[in-house]
């Protein structure tokens, strides 16, 4: 066995398994970290097939942002776990008729999978460069040409979701005091002044 297909097979182990523990993790924070761990485990795959500019992004906008951010929040935020799984056995039939459904579309495209003999050559070394331009110009002139529309689509939705997730999990807590830029714009002199008359000698 190749040293290639050797580190092929850790980080693909690594990555399922650490995928699984995402979902199956009862601390919240530990399926972060797994997750995490898959994201690295994936970066490895994605190296040895020659795309090192993706492994790059994976690790740093993904691990570096995403999932940090995730595990701070996750942190940070006082979420009620068990509120949040109260209402799991009312969805078990619906997610269990999705789960069936995709397993049945996995087992089908396992069926009719078929590998080349001379894939397994190919995919286990960097491919040699087919022209003069590096990796990531190649991929910046795809992205940014052909799937242009594509790329802002997605960059409008993931905006959205941020927005949402950050209306969702605001919480305004009685007793605590919070900024108001309306009352601070409407305020005049005769409210934020105070004129007081002090005898001398004697403080306030």
């Amino acid at each position: 066995m190749a040293v290639a297909d050797a580190f092929f097979y850790l980080f693909a182990a690594v990555t399922v398994a650490s995928g699984f523990m995402v979902i199956s993790a009862r601390n919240p924070v530990h399926a972060v970290l797994f997750l995490i761990l898959a994201f690295v485990n994936s970066a490895g795959l994605f190296i040895l097939l020659g795309a090192e500019f993706l492994a790059m992004i994976l690790i740093m906008v993904y691990v570096g942002a995403v999932a940090v951010l995730f595990l701070f929040v996750v942190m940070m935020l006082d979420i009620d776990f068990a509120e949040l799984r109260s209402g799991f056995l009312a969805y078990l039939p619906v997610g269990a008729l999705i789960g069936i459904v995709l397993l049945i579309e996995l087992i089908v495209v396992l069926g009719a999978w078929v590998i080349g003999p001379d894939v397994g050559a190919r995919v286990s070394a960097p491919l040699p460069p087919l022209s003069e331009i590096t990796n990531t110009e190649a991929i910046g002139q795809v992205l940014y040409t052909k799937y242009v529309f594509f790329f802002e689509l997605a960059g409008l939705i993931l905006l959205v979701a941020m927005i949402g997730a950050i209306v969702l999990t605001l919480r305004h807590k009685e007793g605590v005091k919070r900024q108001s830029i309306a009352a601070q714009v409407a305020r005049t002199p005769e409210t934020a002044i105070e004129v007081r008359q002090v005898e001398s000698g004697k403080g306030l």
